[in-house]
């Protein structure tokens, strides 16, 4: 029996920005991946459900995602925004029927339907809770939800091992919570990941210690399985620029090659997963191929000029009314988008992603392709991804190739039964740490290692310290973490935004470890200032303690 599996592994994760800004950093972002990616999935997974297909792919959502979608400022702001995005439509479509511009009239009218068809989606089918449906896909058989690090932390970079475990730890406390179950499989933020060696900050000198890998500790914490990058698999040299002005990344690189070498070099098909040395646990791999398919600028589907272009918009409203065109054209030279030819392009897409994965798997008994993307990409990037998605999976209702959840992957296509070892990187550009550590965010990373010292140091104190204390730290510790402010830095993205938010909270987790050290009752002031910092920061209403205990 042919066991042919395609495995559609979606990463969902915003940054914490509730009460943290709105535009152009801020809220926004979570309004728009909300209204762009997220209810649009699950109008396709619902579809798929009613035509008797079921979708059976795997989507992560990150702990800190989890608790803001929830959170009643999110879903008031939500609709707030929805109805402004309608609002904005209406307006354009008068201004455009003025100009005689029908085109755009047109395209204004579709837009106000869509967002009105979004905010009656959003209260009626899914009850105003986003997570909610969800979990109740997963409860039917037809998704596997994956959990997350609690703040999508770079694991590879923090300097203890506890720190990983926090993460792990608030991951599965906020999934047990939220989705009624324990989690099985782990995505790792930025496919980061390290092998166990004598390890060294790679900020300063220092003497090297043992550390597990990353592997270990997820399965000491109960996980079942994971997913990397390629070239962890087979070795590829990917070493980035930043190699040579820290040396201390560079031996971390140099030593995990060396320790993983031989046995990778053994391991040499993506199309199955495989036992990582020495904990075991099963790791799947990213495929190239058709992750370049999507993911590519120049051979990706998202860039076909018959698609929405993404960065023209219309003011004041922000809508979007011209497709792409060409990668090359200027943004003054877009052709307005055509809703009458769209719909071929994406079948013709889709058709030529199955084929892809027939073709990948032709000739073989069992094997897995594996692709990762980043859920916001569909939709929100890609404004006709879901679409896409909805044509693929169909399409794959006739095929060789069967779509399957983790957990069914794993029981048809099982790990080989070689165990590697792999390497340290990540699924960034150049494929190691040089997007998070670098010489504009080393600061960054100075400030975590010192707060984790701290928190080693206070650990003594903290089972007889005021629980809002701990607690509260606990949380802007994780905030710190966030993967995102030096990838925000590197990539110019919303750099003052993510400095200032890195520093925010080091200011406000050094005050909260001084006070604890300290003891004693607060004065008024720092009640007051402890009061902000709560609503401001008000998610995980249970975070791990100290001695692995949960505080509530």
């Amino acid at each position: 029996m042919t066991e042919r599996r395609f495995l559609l592994v979606l990463h969902s994760h915003i940054p914490y920005v509730l009460s943290h800004g709105t535009w152009p950093h801020g809220t926004d972002w979570l309004y728009e991946a909300a209204a762009e990616t997220y209810l649009p999935l699950l109008g396709v997974l619902r579809r798929l459900a009613d035509e008797g297909l079921s979708p059976q792919v795997a989507v992560s959502f990150t702990p800190v995602l989890v608790e803001q979608l929830k959170s009643p400022v999110f879903r008031d702001g939500f609709r707030a925004h929805l109805r402004q995005k309608s609002a904005a439509a209406d307006q354009d479509q008068r201004r455009f029927q003025r100009t005689g511009d029908k085109e755009l009239e047109r395209l204004a009218v579709f837009w106000k339907d869509t967002y009105d068809r979004l905010l009656g989606s959003f209260e009626g089918d899914c009850g105003s809770d986003l997570i909610g449906s969800f979990r109740r896909f997963q409860d039917e058989g037809h998704i596997e939800i994956l959990a997350s690090a609690a703040t999508h932390a770079y694991f590879p970079l923090l300097s203890e091992d506890e720190s990983i475990r926090a993460q792990i730890r608030q991951g599965r406390l906020t999934y047990r919570r939220h989705f009624g179950r324990e989690p099985g499989g782990f995505w790792l933020p930025e496919c980061a990941y390290r092998p166990s060696y004598a390890w060294a900050s790679p900020l300063r000198r220092a003497k090297p210690r043992p550390r597990p890998g990353v592997d270990e500790i997820l399965s000491e914490e109960g996980l079942r399985c994971s997913f990397v990058d390629t070239h962890l698999l087979r070795g590829g040299a990917v070493r980035g620029v930043y190699l040579e002005l820290y040396p201390g990344l560079k031996k971390i690189w140099d030593a995990s090659r060396k320790k993983a070498g031989t046995a990778r070099k053994r391991a040499q098909d993506p199309f199955q997963p495989y036992r990582v040395h020495p904990s075991g646990l099963p790791f799947f791999i990213r495929d190239e191929t058709t992750g370049r398919q999507v993911w590519s600028r120049d051979m990706g589907y998202p860039g076909d000029g018959h698609y929405l272009e993404f960065h023209k918009k219309h003011f004041p409203g922000g809508l979007r009314y011209w497709r792409i065109t060409s990668g090359r054209s200027d943004l003054a030279d877009k052709a307005p988008y055509d809703l009458d030819r769209v719909g071929d392009r994406l079948r013709e897409n889709a058709a030529h992603f199955v084929g892809l994965l027939e073709k990948t798997l032709a000739g073989r008994d069992r094997g897995v392709v594996v692709s990762m993307y980043d859920t916001e990409l569909f939709g929100h990037w890609w404004f006709e991804g879901p679409e896409w998605i909805y044509h693929v999976l169909k399409g794959l209702a006739g095929s060789s190739v069967r779509p399957g959840t983790a957990a069914d992957c794993l029981e048809h296509v099982p790990p080989s039964p070689q165990m590697i070892a792999l390497p340290e990187g990540s699924w960034g550009e150049g494929g190691f740490h040089t997007v998070w550590l670098n010489e504009d965010t080393s600061w960054i990373w100075e400030k975590i290692h010192a707060l984790e010292a701290s928190w080693k140091r206070i650990m003594p104190k903290l089972g007889g310290a005021d629980r809002r204390l701990v607690k509260q730290l606990v949380r802007e510790k994780f905030l710190l973490e966030s993967s995102d402010w030096p990838f925000l830095i590197s990539t110019w993205s919303a750099r003052d935004y993510a400095e200032n938010r890195a520093a925010e909270h080091a200011v406000r987790a050094g005050r909260l470890v001084s006070w604890i050290e300290r003891g004693g009752p607060l004065s008024i002031e720092e009640e007051t200032l402890l009061s902000s910092w709560e609503q401001a920061d008000a998610l995980f209403p249970e975070v791990p303690g100290p001695e692995g205990d949960v505080l509530a």
